[in-house]
């Protein structure tokens, strides 16, 4: 039975093209991700430099704030600076 996958990307290339050409390949998504397919099918996702980085800072601020909403209900402690 055929697989149905969602393909997350505008823009395809199938690993001989990237293999070919990787940077013509990546510069075809004017910075968006170009999904990479192996017989027809999605293999890996080819994201720009500039996109991974800012989805890492998007991911480190869910953690931060998931983080924080834990931490809101925790009671105060008071502490003197010249004590430490």
């Amino acid at each position: 039975m055929a697989r149905t996958r969602s393909i997350l990307a505008d823009v395809s290339a199938g690993i001989s093209e990237l293999q070919k050409n990787p940077l013509a390949v990546l510069q075809q998504g004017h910075g968006a991700p170009v999904v990479i397919l192996h017989h027809d099918e999605p293999a890996f996702y080819a994201v720009p430099a500039e996109l991974y980085e800012m989805l890492l800072e998007k991911l480190e601020d869910v953690e931060l704030a998931e983080l924080v909403r834990k931490r809101e209900k925790q009671p105060e402690i008071e502490v003197d600076i010249n004590d430490l």
